[in-house]
């Protein structure tokens, strides 16, 4: 009690920002699931197709195998992980499984596999993305996939793939091949529709500048865009000459704006762009512009 009255403001807000994310994104993985994919026999990968599976094959519910499937996971989560993984983790289970149960009252959207492989997987696929970017999850293979990630030479992509074969192989045999092929459809356009939820729809790009007219492309970043730019120091691996490096982030909608005022003052800057998982902290954060 006396940890959660010694938060800061801020700390405040993150938490209740990271809970609205969980209980928004469970809320739409369950829209996306009950009401296009699972009537549909379109399954999604991990726990969740299983349960999918396991709702048409014994007519136990879906939320119900969601949530027993998941258990072990959230335990193995705990102890490998990290309780807070865990507890997130927990608490989006919980509560996909409870907007399950409620929405599996309402009648399906569409009754075209193709349809609800597309629009549940949207649906379904950005509510993910909102309960990862909160630091939770929603199906327990993920946490197999981290712990596959970190003591083999396999990557997370890699075990989740291995998994979900045999996953959606076995649809199959259950629902017929056409609807594995839906899934395998609905699941990619899922995976895709995770990235739009994790990072958002403005996605970020980390841009380096080499430049010998470092302080106009500067001050027309900063005027222009306003975006704020460190210069780093750096030196030619050929020449040896010494170099500044103008370092900024920006949108994806403003990197040709960018390009043209670069072009604009020197045509013969070079350009780099690589994407940006997150950005804390900084101008960055609280106004949305680039880095001091």
């Amino acid at each position: 009690m006396h940890k959660i009255h010694a938060l800061t403001k801020q700390q405040r807000n993150a938490l209740l920002r990271k809970l609205f994310l969980i209980v928004l994104g469970s809320a739409l993985a369950a829209i996306g699931l009950e009401l296009f994919l699972v009537p549909n026999r379109v399954i999604d990968g991990g726990v969740v197709g299983l349960s999918i599976m396991g709702d048409a094959a014994l007519h136990i519910p879906f939320g119900v195998l969601l949530m027993v499937l998941n258990l072990p996971f959230i335990f193995l989560g705990i102890f490998k992980v990290g309780w807070r993984f865990a507890i997130s983790g927990c608490l989006a289970t919980m509560l996909l499984s409870v907007f399950s149960g409620i929405f599996s009252q309402f009648q399906p959207i569409t009754d075209d596999p193709f349809l609800s492989a597309i629009f549940g997987g949207i649906i379904d696929g950005l509510g993910v993305g909102l309960v990862i970017k909160a630091g939770g999850f929603l199906d327990g293979s993920d946490v197999v996939a981290i712990l596959a990630d970190r003591n083999t030479v396999f990557s997370v992509g890699e075990v989740e793939m291995f998994l979900n074969f045999f996953i959606l192989g076995g649809s199959g045999f259950l629902f017929g091949w056409n609807h594995a092929m839906y899934s395998l459809f609905a699941y990619y356009i899922i995976s895709k529709m995770i990235d739009v939820g994790v990072k958002g729809i403005n996605e970020s790009y980390v841009v380096m500048i080499v430049t010998d007219e470092y302080d106009k492309i500067a001050g027309a970043l900063m005027k222009d865009m306003n975006r704020g730019v460190t210069m780093l120091h750096g030196e030619g691996g050929y020449t040896g000459e010494k170099k500044k490096i103008l370092y900024t982030t920006m949108t994806r909608f403003e990197v040709d704006q960018m390009k043209d005022i670069v072009r604009g003052i020197d045509g013969d800057a070079f350009i780099t762009l690589s994407n940006a998982a997150d950005i804390v902290g900084g101008r960055s954060a609280r106004k949305k512009q680039g880095i001091i």
